[in-house]
């Protein structure tokens, strides 16, 4: 847990710094689903305490807020993974300088209809199910019946997340359903009885069932202390350093009696 203390320590840096007078304006926020809920909790919450300053929030993926960051047609990029190279690579050719601000932790939880008798699954049985390899819950002690795969697309940061720490850098197979968001994907799994998918932690609600992950419930404290297998921190990231209402912006989200209260509203893991 070295590099989370660090960002917790680089995080605590930054809240402290003295914000600057607040300069009527609009901030524009783009980019994950899964930091989507974080960022609306914190916006609300923001503009009460600074009625002068407007904010507008979109989702999209984490590729989308990236690329919009690198165009230069928002403020604030929400990301569920860091940047890729070649986003550093293209957004340093046009002499922008990104930013990231590790803003809380997630863990990504696969999630099956209420009716599905199984409460635990192995990383090596998701990998299989997400390659093509199981295809029937009776294969891996489950009730008879075809599995119905369900995952993010491929410019999704918990996609990317997914094939990394589940797949190994493996491709999800061809016949995967794929989803924009993980409400959507909420959406899909809690209709079909076979289905399966992923989200992150803040989006678990009563109509679909969490799976354990070699027997580990995803949890705040399982995700601090990386005792769950797929956990990740979330991301803003900025052109260059923040000034003026993205600095005081982000300093919010960082601060403890402020921003991260919200975090945990949203229902996943604040930094401290």
């Amino acid at each position: 847990m070295k590099a989370k203390g660090i960002i917790v320590l680089l995080a605590a840096a930054i809240s402290g710094i003295a914000a600057q007078a607040a300069i009527a304006g609009s901030l524009v926020i783009n980019g994950s689903t899964t930091v989507l809920p974080i960022a609306q909790k914190v916006s609300e919450a923001y503009m009460q305490q600074n009625p002068d300053v407007k904010i507008s929030i979109s989702g999209g993926g984490s590729g989308e807020g990236i690329k919009a960051l690198v165009d230069g047609t928002t403020d604030i990029a929400n990301s569920s993974r860091f940047m890729k190279d070649e986003e550093v690579k293209l957004a340093m050719g046009k002499n922008i300088y990104p930013v990231p601000f590790a803003i809380a932790y997630d863990c990504i939880v696969p999630v099956i209809h209420p009716t599905n008798n199984m409460s635990n699954i192995t990383m090596e049985q998701l990998k299989s199910i997400y390659m093509g390899t199981v295809r029937n819950w009776k294969e891996i002690g489950g009730a008879d019946g075809p599995i119905v795969v369900i995952s993010r697309d491929t410019s999704s940061g918990t996609y990317e997340v997914w094939e990394e720490k589940v797949m190994n850098k493996e491709r999800v197979f061809p016949r995967a359903l794929l989803q924009a968001s993980s409400g959507a994907i909420v959406q899909a799994v809690s209709k079909n009885k076979n289905a399966i998918g992923y989200i992150g932690i803040g989006y678990i609600n009563k109509d679909i069932k969490p799976l354990s992950v070699n027997g580990i419930k995803g949890s705040v404290e399982t995700t601090l202390s990386g005792a769950y297998p797929i956990s990740r921190p979330l991301y803003m990231f900025t052109a260059g350093w923040p000034k003026g209402d993205i600095l005081n912006f982000i300093n919010f989200v960082l601060n403890p009696g402020k921003g991260q209260k919200y975090v945990s509203d949203a229902g996943f893991v604040p930094l401290y």
